[in-house]
């Protein structure tokens, strides 16, 4: 009988991290979650919550205390802001998590990471963790991300078994941004190229699944410790057609208008220039990354999950396009985005 443990989430409040909760209080294990806010739906769970911010090492050590494994899911997301707002809360803050760890003798470090961290805006079909870092990036979520797993990794050579995902696209039921986006911008979302560019999602049990087999497995053996593993459906899909199947489930009509990426690329250019130069407080309907994010194929091997920690989603996508749209004709839903 597996005995059950005392974990630490941070980012509990959020979407991953919120079902990761969910789920280990789910088979017994007891929870503390480490957030900037308090939310009630954890406190219905009787989780601990600690308000706190990645960047104070002292809060986090504490935290920490009395923890049998960690959960690192925060981050600063999204493709536009300031360098150091990503550098504070994606590098500083993973490094603050590890030191924690550290202080308080835990063996067990599960980190949230990205596939965006390998992207170089060309296609990727069906590539494996072997392939390397870029020399640069178009935005600093990837870029501070990288940073962060390196870090992650190098740890684990300094007797902190760990272990970095890298899901991509993640969505389903309780998603307050990927396809609230999609649907709040319907009506100007225009195919970026040929449209025929193909992807890798992930559902959002299927990728909570995933952080709690890895880190049983890191509990039980070393042999994945400092490793780096792509997550997902696997089950590649027309991105168009997954934009298109969320408007569905949202009651909108599919995209159907295009724009060359060369155009998309340019468009990201200058809206670049003229929000950093004056300085505009939004975000740029369209960046670099964001074009070559919606123009190119990201999708990945997942083998190596599959063999080292047995991962395998059990929810498919077309269940997942269900549990959505029930989610999203539902009044919570619409109390959430009002």
């Amino acid at each position: 009988m597996r005995k059950p443990l005392n974990a630490l989430v941070t980012g509990g409040g959020g979407f991953l991290g919120g079902t990761i909760v969910r789920k280990l209080i789910e088979r017994g294990d007891t929870v503390r979650s480490f957030s900037r806010g308090d939310y009630s739906e954890l406190e219905k769970l009787g989780v601990e919550q600690i308000r706190g911010d990645l960047n104070d090492p002292a809060a986090l050590e504490k935290a920490c205390d009395g923890v049998d494994l960690v959960f690192h899911v925060a981050a600063k997301a999204g493709v536009w802001g300031k360098y150091e707002d990503y550098y504070q809360a994606n590098t500083v803050g993973t490094e603050n998590v590890i030191q924690a760890c550290q202080a308080n003798n835990i063996e067990t470090l599960v980190y949230t990471s990205s596939p965006s961290v390998i992207f170089d805006g060309t296609d990727m079909a069906g590539v494996d963790e072997s392939v390397p870092y870029p020399n640069h990036y178009h935005a600093f979520y990837p870029q501070t991300k990288a940073m962060a797993e390196r870090r992650v990794i190098k740890a684990a050579a300094k007797g902190l078994k760990t272990v970095s995902l890298r899901p991509h696209l993640i969505w389903g039921p309780g998603d307050l941004h990927f396809a609230p986006r999609i649907l709040a911008r319907a009506k100007k979302l225009r195919i970026v190229g040929s449209g025929t560019n193909m992807i890798d999602t992930i559902y959002i049990d299927n990728a909570a699944d995933a952080h709690l087999q890895a880190a049983d497995r890191l509990r039980v053996s070393d042999d994945i410790a400092g490793r780096v593993y792509f997550i997902s459906q696997d089950d590649p899909i027309n991105l168009w057609e997954m934009i298109n199947a969320i408007l569905h489930a949202g009651g909108k009509p599919p995209v159907t208008r295009h724009i060359s990426q060369k155009t998309a690329r340019r468009a990201g250019a200058f809206l670049e220039f003229i929000y950093r130069s004056f300085r505009l407080p939004a975000e740029p309907r369209m960046t670099r990354f964001l074009a070559a994010e919606l123009g190119t194929s990201h999708w990945f091997d997942i083998s190596a999950a599959k063999r080292d920690f047995g991962y395998k989603p059990e929810i498919s996508t077309e269940e997942g396009l269900q549990r959505l749209a029930q989610w999203l004709s539902s009044k919570e839903f619409k109390h959430a985005v009002n």
